[in-house]
């Protein structure tokens, strides 16, 4: 995969949008890349009633519209998340949106959910039944919408019986107001209405890292009480920390990447602590190596999501993270990833 990574990195000559739908484009035409082997048996886990081959894998917002999500699944992830999908299409805001802050290995972005809408989305997703693996979607609300539940709710009828898990995403910094909805009475509202449309697959929660870690046992506790079976920890962070040095740190929207890695992973291990271990969670937030990898399934996530660490690292990103894991979970005695979950999660890091 090292002209892959080459090729990507390449791309930083465009602007990130226009490398991004290079990179897509690649990916629908087949000249991505190609995992052959099986994964090791090691990596295989069951979350949330999934069966995943490897718990790597690639976060919302890289495949808005579900383009490319076998081409993606190819390349090694054990599951991909495609969207958000808005029930109707949306350019979402002005250009430009998404911002590399390079000595940071970081990305700031305000998207504010571009997308082609349900129509389009819930089309490609019939043309891909019977393929197998596992595809997510990622559920919003539209920027101009007056009912933001019954957009949820919405999108969530359409495609309940199409993909193999759903993620209610109450925490982009992108659409003004949305994270409101993670407020204790708004959120419940929101679970109860979600919860009267579902399927069978299971459905995530997606938080901010922002959140107080005194918000933490409410939203478990509106997690259990609607039937929910997991979360996903975290988003991107509207806070700029004082170790960030691009001169771009300024821009409005979205930070991801390394500098936010300390206080996702913090926050899932206050979640762990928190639900103990049936809760589902899936750690996303400064994934760049095996080491982060490690580091947030130690901390309590069954399963992990990479993005910003694509944009620096490449697509090989994902096989050196998954032959890492084998390396530390064999040096650690553990016959399985499903047996570190979480054994640092009584642990408190410098960000705690």
């Amino acid at each position: 995969m090292v002209i892959h990574d080459l090729i990507a990195r390449a791309l930083h000559v465009f602007e990130p949008e226009t490398a991004h739908r290079f990179g897509l484009m690649a990916l629908k035409f087949g000249l991505g890349p190609r995992q052959l082997r099986r994964d090791d048996p090691m990596l295989a886990s069951r979350v949330a009633g999934l069966d995943l081959p490897n718990p790597v894998g690639l976060a919302a917002g890289f495949d808005k519209n579900a383009e490319a999500p076998d081409a993606l699944l190819a390349a090694g992830f054990g599951f991909v998340e495609l969207g958000a999908v808005t029930p109707r299409a949306q350019d979402g805001k002005p250009r430009p949106r998404i911002f590399r802050l390079t000595p940071d290995r970081s990305v700031i972005n305000r998207m504010g959910f571009p997308n082609q809408g349900l129509d389009a989305f819930e089309a490609r997703l019939r043309r891909r039944q019977g393929r197998g693996r596992i595809v997510g979607v990622n559920l919003g609300a539209n920027l101009d919408s007056e009912d933001r539940t019954a957009d949820y709710v919405a999108c969530l009828e359409r495609l309940k019986d199409l993909a193999q898990f759903f993620t209610v995403n109450v925490s982009s910094p992108n659409t003004p107001g949305l994270r409101n909805l993670q407020a204790h009475g708004a959120l419940d509202d929101l679970l109860g209405a979600v919860a009267q449309v579902r399927g069978k697959a299971p459905v995530f929660l997606k938080i901010a890292p922002d959140i107080g870690d005194e918000e933490v046992p409410g939203m478990i506790d509106a997690i259990g009480r609607h039937g929910l079976d997991g979360i996903i920890v975290s988003n991107t962070s509207i806070l700029r920390p004082g170790s960030l040095t691009s001169a771009l740190m300024g821009e409005a929207g979205g930070l991801s990447g390394p500098p936010i890695f300390e206080r996702s992973t913090e926050l899932v291990r206050v979640f762990r602590r928190a639900a103990g271990p049936e809760l589902a969670i899936i750690g996303v937030g400064g994934i760049d190596s095996a080491d982060t990898a490690y580091a947030k399934i130690r901390a309590g996530a069954n399963a992990i999501q990479l993005y910003t660490g694509l944009v620096y690292e490449g697509p090989g990103l994902v096989q050196r993270i998954k032959s890492g894991l084998v390396k530390r979970l064999q040096a650690d005695g553990f016959a399985s990833v499903a047996e570190a979950v979480g054994v640092d999660c009584n642990r408190r890091s410098s960000a705690g």
